[in-house]
């Protein structure tokens, strides 16, 4: 499936965006380690969240899902978990998997975790370290999944300094000491996202949390809670582009979470020049939420401060559409976390922009993008969700349309993605790709 976006001229209006998808991910496998009934409402029901939902039903876990966004976890503690039929296959998602290396260590029965061709290419050696380290025993593919989680009799504390900044790793630590006996002691070379510290708190464990040091006691259990999940920063960020590049528009986005280890991308984008007001800012739960006024405004090229990269980590995607819109010159460093998301993302945003008549030279861990007009072309998104949507938005303002090829993935994050902007006035149509 193919996208075909025409230029557009984006409408002023009031527009809602999905729930959060690290949040929802981390509520389904709490509210599964928790004792009682989790509650989750404004739940993300994309692919990613679904499949890690799915496995854990795999394991005995009770999980009801009466509307799209709703879903109850009758959670009974770790102990109670089954060993599954089989290996638990997690679509696409890296989060999922992980997280459930983390939690499944120091399980009383074994289990595979396996995925989708863009999953299985994914380096795991980051996460099999330091759980290994913990007492683990993860079999791999030369540090790929399949991950083969074996039976091991304890897990004990760790104190770890992780050798970059990831909050993936570091929930499958934490999670990992939900099974563990003695401290959990985590150094991070920057701050990242706090979700699962956050919601551990909610359901009654004791975490602390000091700049970029964690700690956890370990073998500490859960209690359910409601979780209300805020919308999703990272899918809002295409809304806030598209807003910032289109003429005369304001834009408002509701309850989106402003969780300040995620805030990066919009620090960035004001630092370019764009109009991004945070009103009637809230607490929801845990999580911090405001209403986003978003108005058209002109982009200057900058040096993206590279103390921001771990709080944009998802969006710069969207961030090198932005700096092709840019007026000058705009230079990234320090991204090369880039190169194993679900795909390079430095890779192919340089090579889609180049397509779209972008100058881009790219490096090891950054690229310098040299604003200018966006001619329209052909682009691959490489089966990536995030690269596949931000170059449907650079369509937008081309000169002619863009097409962007392989975007199944969109729905694994931001189900829903056309409709919302064709909602918006954007003319942008699925069209089927030919097989060779």
């Amino acid at each position: 499936m193919s996208f075909v976006v025409e230029p557009s001229a984006i409408e002023s209006g009031v527009i809602t965006v999905p729930g959060d998808k690290s949040i929802s991910h981390r509520a389904l496998m709490l509210g599964a380690a928790a004792s009682g009934t989790t509650s989750i409402s404004g739940f993300l029901a994309g692919e990613d969240c679904l499949a890690t939902a799915e496995a854990l039903r795999s394991m005995g876990v009770t999980i009801e899902q009466p509307k799209d966004t709703e879903v109850l976890v009758h959670g009974s503690g770790l102990a109670d978990w089954i060993k599954p039929d089989g290996p638990i296959d997690l679509g696409n998602s890296g989060t999922a998997i992980r997280l459930f290396a983390g939690l499944l260590s120091g399980s009383p029965f074994p289990t595979e975790l396996t995925g989708d061709e863009s999953l299985m290419s994914r380096p795991m050696n980051r996460v099999i370290r330091p759980l290994t380290m913990m007492g683990a025993e993860i079999a791999s593919d030369g540090g790929m999944p399949p991950l083969q989680i074996k039976v091991v009799r304890d897990l004990a504390g760790i104190d770890y300094r992780l050798p970059v900044a990831s909050a993936q790793v570091k929930s499958a630590i934490l999670l990992a000491g939900l099974r563990a006996e003695g401290d959990i002691t985590i150094e991070e070379p920057a701050v990242t996202r706090d979700h699962t510290e956050r919601m551990l708190r909610s359901m009654g464990a004791v975490v602390t949390q000091g700049g970029t040091r964690i700690q956890m006691r370990g073998g500490q259990s859960l209690n359910g809670v409601q979780v209300e999940v805020p919308a999703d920063l990272s899918s809002a960020a295409f809304l806030i582009l598209a807003a910032t590049i289109g003429k005369a528009v304001t834009l408002e986005i509701p309850g989106v979470g402003i969780n300040p280890t995620r805030t990066g991308m919009i620090d960035i984008l004001q630092a370019m020049g764009a109009d991004i007001s945070l009103n009637n800012v809230r607490l929801q739960g845990e999580e911090p939420v405001a209403d986003l006024i978003v108005r058209s405004a002109s982009l200057t090229g900058i040096d993206v401060d590279p103390a921001k990269v771990s709080l944009a980590i998802d969006e710069f995607p969207v961030l090198f559409i932005a700096a092709a819109c840019a007026e000058g010159r705009t230079r990234f460093s320090g991204i090369g976390e880039l190169r194993v998301k679900e795909s390079d993302r430095i890779f192919a945003m340089a090579d889609g922009l180049r397509a779209l008549g972008i100058s881009v030279d790219e490096s090891e861990d950054g690229a310098v993008v040299q604003g200018g007009r966006i001619r329209g072309g052909h682009v691959a998104s490489h089966g990536d969700h995030r690269i596949a949507m931000s170059f449907a938005i650079a369509g937008t303002v081309a000169d002619h349309p863009v097409t962007v090829s392989d975007t199944r993935n969109v729905d694994t994050s931001f189900p829903g993605f056309v409709d919302c902007l064709q909602s918006l006035g954007v003319s942008i149509t699925r069209v089927e790709e030919k097989r060779e």
